[in-house]
């Protein structure tokens, strides 16, 4: 295949440490490229690097074209997987086409956008104007190298962004979002004498991308632990132990559990209750979500449960809390246009809850309304309320020139047209429109299913037809 060099330094990237805010070994690795290959390379406070590249003979007076991906990766593994991602390298399989990581994220997103950058920066005989490859940092968890860049680190005004995860789409916007987090306070009491502790766990969920994944209906587990709390305390005298459901703000939950006090001649009635809610989730979500299942066990005896004022409150407002598509688009059909996503509960601390969330939308009033929404319920909680890294969207440009070159690159080279749409993920390119307002963006990549899951997946055949069109495109910006 013309792209076997991405492959194999995709290989190498895999084998790297890159979690987001530890992204060390990467960025020496990319400096370390820099210079084996004999090419100018900047570093910036963030931890941004750009290596520059000069043109091709004969391409000296073509626009400047800034390759762009990120350097981190969501780290997110199946219970029970002994992987360290600050030191382990990614176990890949090869399987039906596909390279997959079965029991971690694989970190397609955006390793093989780094690896098809490098793969440009070391090839001798391409066609190419003059090149400036930048690779951010920290952006799966708050886009914070794009934002901390500051002007004059990029001369370029062709941006080609290759964060995207599906080949034959050509991405010309993107949806804005922010974080909402919830901190509710309890006071842990003493649990009552003579009562049992149950476990129920919520696993096997598909998860995937809170923005890329949001509208195809997949179970949050965190929603499922919670339909069974709510139901739990209402019928029974329980109390909460220990909660923890879902990892990462931009993840779906895949898995949740929660230890609770109960009366012994309540037992089996819990059982019960558990495992109809489960059954009742499996149902709804069986093709979503066909590994879906539930787990009850005995818990070690705890000292101390979480208040009950704080317990009802807790689940009451996350029971009732808006998850998913909120609004469709009027203008692109299809496209989701605002959601919200319950991501994460976990006890932070004695004392502390933290309940962390994330909106998108395409519309940035309609962004900070969801993001009210949320603070609302959270408030009526009496949890104290906070919002972080907020992001801009990136407005859809039908007129760009970069859009139309890769266009007519894509259908002169494949038998099908190319779709060009929006996309509600995040990417990098509404920060740096933001900040580099002259640039002409486009989005592709190479076909990436699962992207923050265990089971994050690569289409090998993809990678192919990803790597000739950057190639062309790049031949043809004059």
């Amino acid at each position: 295949m013309e792209s076997s060099r991405v492959f194999s330094i995709f290989s190498e990237i895999t084998k790297i440490p890159r979690e987001s805010g530890h992204e060390e070994h990467i960025i020496k690795y990319l400096e370390d490229f820099a210079l084996s290959a004999g090419l100018e390379c900047k570093k910036d406070k963030a931890g941004n690097v750009v290596i520059l590249k000069p043109a091709s003979a004969g391409m000296e007076d073509a626009p400047t074209v800034i390759l762009q991906s990120h350097s981190d990766m969501v780290c997110e593994k199946n219970s029970g997987t002994i992987h360290d991602f600050r030191v382990d390298p990614i176990k890949v399989t090869e399987e039906d086409g596909w390279l997959i990581a079965k029991e971690t994220t694989l970190g397609a997103d955006c390793g093989i956008g780094m690896a098809a950058q490098l793969a440009i920066l070391e090839a001798k005989s391409l066609v190419h104007g003059p090149i400036e490859a930048l690779f951010t940092t920290e952006e799966e968890t708050g886009l914070t190298g794009a934002k901390s860049l500051e002007s004059g680190f990029l001369k370029g005004s062709v941006l080609i962004n290759l964060d995207s995860e599906d080949e034959g789409e050509l991405f010309i916007g993107c949806a804005g979002g922010i974080d909402t987090t919830g901190w509710f306070k309890y006071s842990p009491r003493r649990c009552r004498d003579g009562v049992k502790f149950l476990k129920y766990g919520v696993f096997g969920a598909t998860g995937g991308h809170s923005g890329d994944d949001i509208e195809k209906n997949r179970a949050n587990a965190n929603q499922i632990l919670l339909r069974f709390l709510y139901e739990a305390y209402t019928m029974y005298e329980i109390s909460l132990c220990e909660i923890d459901g879902g990892n990462k703000r931009n993840a779906i939950s895949r898995e949740a559990y929660a230890v609770i006090s109960a009366d012994p001649k309540d037992e089996q009635q819990l059982n019960e209750l558990f495992q109809r809610i489960v059954s009742e989730a499996q149902h709804e979500h069986f093709i979503s979500d066909p590994n879906l299942a539930g787990k009850i066990g005995n818990a070690q005896q705890s000292e101390n449960c979480i208040d009950n004022e704080t317990f009802i409150r807790l689940v009451c407002s996350l029971y009732s809390m808006p998850h998913g598509v909120l609004s469709m688009s009027q203008t692109i059909p299809g496209f989701v246009e605002t959601s919200t996503n319950l991501a994460s509960i976990k006890m932070v601390s004695e004392g502390i809850i933290k309940v962390a969330t994330s909106q998108r939308s395409a519309i940035s009033s309609a962004k900070h309304n969801a993001a009210k929404r949320v603070e609302a319920v959270l408030k009526l909680a009496g949890a104290e309320v906070t919002h972080e890294s907020e992001y801009p969207g990136w407005q859809p440009n039908p007129d760009s020139k970069v859009l139309k070159v890769t266009e007519q690159s894509y259908r002169e080279l494949f038998p099908n047209p190319p779709i060009i749409r929006a996309i509600h993920a995040g990417l990098e390119c509404g920060i740096l429109i933001d900040k580099f307002p002259h640039l002409d963006i486009i989005s592709f990549g190479p076909t990436v299913k699962g992207a923050h899951a265990p089971g994050e997946r690569l289409e090998i055949a993809s990678v192919d037809k990803f790597w000739k069109l950057l190639v062309d495109v790049l031949a043809k910006l004059k």
